[in-house]
């Protein structure tokens, strides 16, 4: 019987491996042509609705499969970079490779996200769901990947999960994006910072401003590699003032911060560049 999710999988492995195997050069890490970020790049972080691609932003950081090809490849025509979303650390029921995790891949609920649970990072099988998705993101044109929930080993996951098999999870991503020719964001992690710098290209953080954690992306910024910050509380959202004093201990620390809505509906917008 036709399956139309292994369809738009086999067609990311194969477009993938061709245009792999066009490239020349590279270091066993990936393609010589493999975009890098650099810390002055600005970027727009949209995962639901419509994409607004009006932004005066370089980089455009969106849902891997929500959102639509013609949409990157309208960003890709402006000469915007695009990284595309997609969770690592749990499973999402509304997904459409949801299936192919096993029942004993996923843990705990995610506290407040229904539909999403914890999976098991040192599965074989979470792994190849992984790979595939990360082909799916060379495939469709994204530039980047920013892999989230990677930190379960701070959570409740359900499953025995160390910093080490974290660190081994995280840098198992970083490998296979660069095998592919992407480049790669850590999302959060905010304990293996100094860690994982030299494995990834750049940085999403949520709220670091707001939990007083953004001192520890120092190990990014002196590298050359830009953090890129999002910022939730509404004293930033409704306080001119507040947010003044916000970006200007952003632009000391090197960050790229916005303060946006928690849905990343692109409802309101403000930018510390």
């Amino acid at each position: 019987m036709f399956s139309p999710i292994r369809f738009v999988f086999a067609l990311a492995v194969a477009t993938t491996a061709a245009l792999v195997s066009g490239c020349g050069g590279g270091d066993g890490e990936g393609t010589s042509s493999r975009w890098t970020p650099a810390v002055s790049d600005t970027w727009q972080w949209q995962l639901s609705g419509t994409i607004n691609t009006a932004h005066a932003a370089k980089v455009y950081d969106v849902d891997l499969f929500d959102a639509p090809t013609a949409t990157l490849n309208q960003l890709k025509s402006q000469g915007r970079r695009v990284v595309c979303y997609f969770s690592a650390g749990s499973s999402e029921n509304w997904r459409p490779d949801f299936s192919r995790f096993a029942a004993g891949d996923m843990g705990r609920p995610l506290a407040g996200w229904a539909g999403e649970r914890w999976l098991d990072t040192r599965s074989a099988n979470v792994r190849a769901v992984m790979k595939a998705r990360l082909e799916l993101a060379a495939a469709k044109g994204c530039d980047g990947v920013e892999p989230d929930n990677v930190d379960a080993h701070t959570n409740p996951s359900g499953f025995p999960l160390d910093a080490g098999t974290q660190l081994d999870y995280n840098r198992f991503l970083a490998r296979e994006a660069h095998a592919l020719g992407l480049a790669v964001g850590l999302k959060n992690d905010v304990d293996q910072l100094a860690a994982l710098a030299p494995d990834f290209d750049f940085a999403v953080n949520e709220q670091c401003h707001e939990y007083d954690e953004c001192g520890g992306y120092a190990a990014f910024i002196n590298a050359g590699k830009p953090v890129f910050n999002a910022e939730y509380h509404r004293r930033w959202r409704d306080n001119a003032a507040e947010r003044d004093r916000l970006c200007q201990a952003s632009r000391a620390l090197g960050l790229r911060t916005l303060v946006l809505p928690l849905e990343l509906d692109d409802r309101f917008r403000f930018s510390c560049d």
